[in-house]
């Protein structure tokens, strides 16, 4: 599914833990790491795609995750040329980005869910990191997501945060089923 501008729409997830570090992946064969995301299925909200998302890529449900906010607006990143597809119509990703808190075991991280997995290793990593250390297209996007997020860890250091679906820190975005 690709919107009319060429972007398809995506979530974006960040894992932080009860020390503020944040999951970080290495793609399967390659040496490329990332923040899981995925494509949004038609008829799906950004909500429902990342609890979908989350379980395939790093095995965690539901109950392993406090959702602490989300990206107000869709984050766009463009493809290199290269990586478009001849005659495609896709030229990038559009995502909302969501910050969760890890609140079960670290053991819970399983990367072998999928028939074929998307991840073959992760670490924990300083929150602002990984905007320098992924790959050069997705860096500015990464930058606007963590950004907009800090905050929303801030708030859940502090012991106000929320864990629920229904929390202010969701936007209707978030929750807009896709058609």
């Amino acid at each position: 599914m690709v919107d009319t501008d060429g972007f398809r729409p995506n979530v974006g997830i960040i894992v932080a833990n009860e020390r503020g570090q944040v999951l970080w992946a290495r793609r399967a064969g390659e040496d490329a790491w990332q923040f899981p995301q995925g494509g949004i299925e038609p008829n799906e909200t950004p909500l429902e795609a990342l609890y979908r998302e989350l379980r395939e890529e790093v095995g965690l449900g539901r109950p392993d995750v406090a959702v602490l906010g989300a990206t107000r607006r869709w984050l766009r990143y463009r493809l290199p040329r290269r990586m478009i597809r001849r005659g495609g119509r896709c030229v990038g990703q559009k995502q909302i980005w969501f910050l969760l808190r890890l609140v079960a075991d670290e053991q819970r991280v399983r990367l072998d869910r999928a028939q074929r997995p998307e991840f073959d290793r992760w670490c924990w990593m300083d929150y602002w990191q990984p905007a320098e250390e992924v790959i050069s297209f997705k860096q500015q996007v990464y930058r606007q997501a963590l950004e907009e997020l800090a905050g929303c860890l801030r708030v859940d250091w502090a012991g106000t945060g929320t864990g629920g679906e229904r929390s202010p820190a969701i936007p209707a975005a978030a929750r807009r089923r896709l058609r």
